[in-house]
C-alpha cells in the first residue's frame, strides 16, 4: 500500500464543514447528508464513524463508516487513507457503496483482506428528476398507515431478498429491518398501493435533505408485473416527494435491471452518475 496522509475521526465540531462538503453534490451524497443532518457526527448517534481527510478547515474528503462504508468526494489519496483505516479496523460493514471512481480503487486495496465479496455491482446508474413526472400518477398509491405494517412487511422482505440476494431476517431474525420498516411508515415516508391486504406496488423515501431525497425499495407484486403499476406508482411517489420532501428526487439502480431503468426513464428520471456496490 502506498504511504498516504492519515484520515481522522470527525465529531460535531466538524459538522458545518462536513455539511458544506456534502452539499457540493446533494444527489450523490443524499444518504450520508441525511444521516449527518438528522443526528450529527457523534459516533453513538450516527451508528458509526465519519472519517475526514484533510485538516480542520481544509477537509477535502469524507467516508461514512457504519452499516455501509461510503466514500464522499474522495480522490485516490483519500481513498488510500480511508482504505488503510478500514483495513486496520477490520470489516464492520455489510457493503461498500458510492461513486464508482472511489469504490473501485478502495475495493482493490481491501479485497485481499476483506474478500471475497458476496456480490459486486460494478455499474449502478444514479438517476434524478426535478420536475413533475412525465407519466400519470396512480391515484391509489398513498402513505402506508401504521396499522398496515403487517401487510407491508412481507413485500419489503421480498423486495430486499430479490435486490440484495439474502433475506433481511438473517442474523438478528429481522428485528432491525422490521424496526426500519415501521419507522419509515411512522414518519410518512412509506408509500404503497394496496388492494385489500395485497401490496400491488410499494416504495420508500429512505433519505431526505433540504436539497434532495432518495427513493428506495421499489417493488411490484410478481402477479401484477407488466401491467403498468411500476410507472404509475413511481410517478405517484415522485409527485409526493417533490411536494413534501425535496426539490430533487434521486435513486440508483443496477445496470442489468433494464426493466427498472426503462420504468424510471418513462417517469422522467435521467442518469447523472454511476455508483458501485460491494456486498458482503
Amino acid at each position: 500500500m502506498l504511504r498516504t496522509s492519515a484520515s481522522r475521526v470527525l465529531d460535531d465540531n466538524d459538522r458545518e464543514e462536513v455539511l458544506a462538503l456534502l452539499d457540493l453534490d446533494p444527489v450523490a451524497n443524499v444518504f450520508v447528508a441525511s444521516r449527518v443532518r438528522s443526528v450529527g457526527l457523534n459516533s453513538a448517534r450516527l451508528g458509526g464513524q465519519m472519517w475526514g481527510f484533510g485538516p480542520r478547515g481544509g477537509l477535502t474528503s469524507l467516508c461514512y463508516a457504519g452499516a455501509n462504508l461510503v466514500p464522499v468526494n474522495a480522490g485516490l489519496e483519500a481513498v488510500q487513507a480511508f482504505a488503510e483505516r478500514a483495513r486496520r479496523q477490520g470489516r464492520r460493514c455489510s457493503s461498500i457503496v458510492g461513486p464508482v471512481q472511489a469504490v473501485e480503487p478502495m475495493w482493490e486495496i481491501l479485497q485481499p483482506y476483506w474478500g471475497p465479496a458476496r456480490a459486486i455491482r460494478r455499474q449502478q446508474p444514479v438517476m434524478r428528476i426535478a420536475s413533475a413526472p412525465l407519466a400519470a400518477p396512480d391515484p391509489l398509491v398513498r402513505r402506508v398507515r401504521p396499522d398496515e405494517f403487517e401487510a407491508l412487511l412481507p413485500a419489503c422482505v421480498a423486495m430486499f431478498t430479490e435486490e440484495v440476494g439474502v433475506s433481511p431476517d438473517t442474523g438478528d431474525g429481522g428485528a432491525l429491518y422490521r424496526t426500519r420498516v415501521a419507522e419509515l411508515i411512522r414518519i410518512g415516508r412509506s408509500y404503497a398501493r394496496l388492494d385489500g391486504r395485497q401490496v400491488v406496488f410499494k416504495a420508500e423515501i429512505g433519505a431526505v435533505t433540504p436539497q434532495a431525497c432518495q427513493i428506495q425499495g421499489v417493488w411490484v407484486h410478481p402477479e401484477r408485473r407488466g401491467q403498468g403499476h411500476a410507472v404509475a406508482g413511481m410517478a405517484a411517489v415522485v409527485d409526493q416527494a417533490l411536494r413534501y420532501f425535496a426539490p430533487i428526487v434521486t435513486l440508483y439502480v443496477n445496470d442489468f435491471n433494464h426493466a427498472a431503468r426503462a420504468v424510471y426513464r418513462k417517469v422522467g428520471f435521467t442518469e447523472v452518475g454511476t455508483f458501485m456496490s460491494v456486498l458482503f
